[in-house]
């Protein structure tokens, strides 16, 4: 799958003291958070810090209880851009279950009016692995047959932006293996790739910066390598345990 090497956008996604309330529940408190062109992000943090939600407040999909969440300086909801510019893979797949692999892909495609579909879509397949699955309905798939069709979705307008929530859940070793040499790649190209796992070491291995979440805050903006070892500790071990949000 060669994604495209066209000079990218040079826009930024944002979050501008973003909280996100779930009843008296802060899921995200008072978060300020830029993503840019090259970044590679690895959220990290126990479950319920809130890595779900900020990412979800990220690719449109909630809206901030207060703040505002920005793409290349507008309001991301008002920003037509926006969507073209994100893509977004969650534990719930949105996938069409009736649908075969292929139909879902088409859909998705064409809701973004790409052009050369049917070769992107192949590409996709092919990427994924999924070419003797493209005629099968999503209901029949595994869990991480599923979760390869949601990522060739997301990688199917090729955005700026990847957001990429525990994007490993599930799949086999080869398509972890493709999935990592893709995340590798993408920065260089100028694409941004953000994405949590439990997964420290491998995802240290795939990020330049280091976003670490706990009860909704952000308690650690920055390098990975001037990460304090005892905070690291701590996280991880708050990491293993809880429930999500």
């Amino acid at each position: 799958m060669s994604p495209d090497t066209s000079p990218p956008v040079r826009a930024a996604l944002e979050l501008r003291n973003v909280s996100k309330y779930f009843g008296d529940l802060a899921a995200v408190a008072d978060v300020q958070l830029r993503v840019e062109a090259g970044d590679a992000i690895l959220l990290y943090g126990p479950n319920g810090a809130g890595k779900t939600t900020l990412l979800r407040l990220l690719a449109t999909l909630a809206r901030p209880s207060e703040g505002e969440v920005l793409f290349d300086g507008k309001h991301v909801h008002r920003n037509p851009a926006a969507k073209a510019a994100i893509g977004f893979v969650s534990h719930t797949t949105f996938l069409y279950g009736d649908l075969t692999v292929r139909e879902n892909l088409r859909f998705f495609g064409t809701l973004f009016a790409l052009p050369r579909l049917e070769k992107k879509i192949d590409a996709g397949l092919e990427f994924f692995d999924l070419g003797g699955r493209a005629r099968t309905p999503v209901r029949e798939l595994s869990r991480g047959l599923q979760q390869r069709v949601a990522l060739a979705r997301a990688f199917l307008h090729d955005p700026q932006f990847l957001l990429l929530d525990e994007p490993f859940a599930g799949l086999d070793a080869a398509t972890v293996n493709n999935l990592e040499s893709l995340m590798r790649e993408l920065p260089a190209q100028g694409k941004a790739v953000v994405f949590s796992t439990h997964d420290f070491d491998r995802g240290a291995a795939l990020s330049r910066r280091l976003v670490a979440l706990e009860a909704g805050r952000i308690r650690y903006d920055g390098p990975l390598d001037l990460l304090p070892r005892n905070f690291l500790r701590v996280t991880s071990e708050k990491a293993e345990g809880g429930s999500k949000q």
